[in-house]
Order: structure tokens, then C-alpha cells, then sequence
């Protein structure tokens, strides 16, 4: 199951490890079905019924853990899960601009084959333009990698001041870009580093220099 911590380690639903710090980067569960194949970005889309019990059981298994912080992107998708964990924790939900999908402009609620037929290729540009290129004139690939970056450093700090663990409800590209920077890889792997539907991901305590002040 380890996958490099250099990326965070993705736990499976059947194996979890003694997570009891860092930061835990849970990709929200699946939404309803009249979305699949859209691409809905920041658009409020609901969760399935399959979602909705998804997000209890996560919710049941989180709050197994040394939980001491709980973020989510404000999308209702997200702040399911991230609602019924603070009910059985106790602590209050906040949300987070760095946690929200992708803006995809025009793009949004259009399927993507239809974008596809429109723009083909082009879309790629996503990948190979990652400074300039804004898809449906929504959001950089570097706007949104800079935007989660720099909000979730801030909180993976906290987690080394606080203790315990952060569990952060978000979406595939956030999590992706994340992970990317976290690693060095180039933006042409970051697809790859999207989690399934209902995934965590744990990221360890950022550990100080040698010789640094704690």
C-alpha cells in the first residue's frame, strides 16, 4: 500500500494504518448520478444515496481517530461527510476556499464529450499551458495548484502545532495538485494522482530541519 509518502499515502478501504497525526485529504464520496459525466467543478452538486451512506461509513471510521480539525470545501458534497464527522467528534466543521474544485467556467455542467467535440485537443492545453491557459476561462492549472497549496501548507503547519490530525473533505484536483507539488512531479502525472471517490489520502506532519526552532 505505500505509494511514497513523498505523494502521501492513499489508504484503501480495507486497510488503514495507525494514522495518528498529519493531515488526511479525503476526496468527496460519489454524487448523483444525473451529474456522472458532467463536468460540475465548483458547481453545488448533491451526493447519491450510495454517496450519503459512503459518507457515514467514512464519517464512523474517522472519527475512530485522533481527530482534531475538520475543513471542508463549502460544496455540499464535501460538507456531508465533513458535518456528520464533527457531530460524532464534537468539533465544528470550517470551510475552506483552497479546498473547492477547479473553476472551469463556461465549462461547467457541460458534459465532457460534448466539451470534447468542441474543443478536442485543446483541452490538453490544461496540461501542456499550465500558466496561461484557462479552461472555459475559468481557473489556471497554477492558479488552482497555488490556491491549494498555499492553504493547505498552512494547515499541514498546524498540524505539527496542534497535534493529532486534520481531516480535509475535498475534490480529485485539488488533492491532485497537492500531491503533485508535494512530489515535484510534472503536471502531465497529476491525473494520476487523483484518488477514487470516498478515498483519503494521508499526508505526514511537515517534520522540521535539523537545527531549525521548533
Amino acid at each position: 500500500m505505500n505509494h511514497g509518502f513523498s505523494l502521501g499515502e492513499v489508504i484503501d478501504g480495507s486497510q488503514w494504518p495507525d494514522v495518528l497525526e498529519g493531515m488526511l485529504l479525503v476526496r468527496h464520496p460519489q454524487v448523483d448520478s444525473g451529474v456522472q459525466g458532467l463536468c460540475y467543478g465548483r458547481s453545488d452538486v448533491p451526493l447519491s444515496l450510495e454517496g450519503v451512506g459512503q459518507s457515514q461509513l467514512l464519517a464512523d471510521r474517522l472519527a475512530r481517530l485522533p481527530v482534531r480539525r475538520i475543513f471542508h470545501s463549502g460544496l455540499q458534497r464535501t460538507r456531508v461527510l465533513a458535518q456528520r464527522l464533527g457531530e460524532l467528534t464534537g468539533i465544528e466543521p470550517r470551510p475552506s476556499e483552497a479546498l473547492v474544485e477547479r473553476d472551469f467556467g463556461d465549462w461547467e455542467l457541460q458534459s465532457w464529450e460534448e466539451i470534447y467535440r468542441r474543443e478536442g485537443e485543446g483541452m490538453l492545453r490544461m496540461i501542456s499551458e499550465p500558466e496561461t491557459y484557462r479552461p472555459g476561462g475559468g481557473e489556471t492549472t497554477w492558479e488552482l495548484a497555488d490556491r491549494v497549496w498555499n492553504g493547505l501548507q498552512g494547515k499541514r503547519a498546524g498540524c505539527r502545532q496542534g497535534g493529532g490530525l486534520t481531516v480535509a473533505v475535498t475534490h480529485g484536483g485539488p488533492i491532485a495538485a497537492y500531491r503533485g507539488r508535494l512530489g515535484g512531479l510534472p503536471v502531465a502525472d497529476w491525473p494520476s494522482l487523483i484518488p477514487a471517490c470516498g478515498t483519503p489520502v494521508w499526508i505526514e506532519v511537515e517534520k522540521p530541519l535539523a537545527g531549525s526552532a521548533v
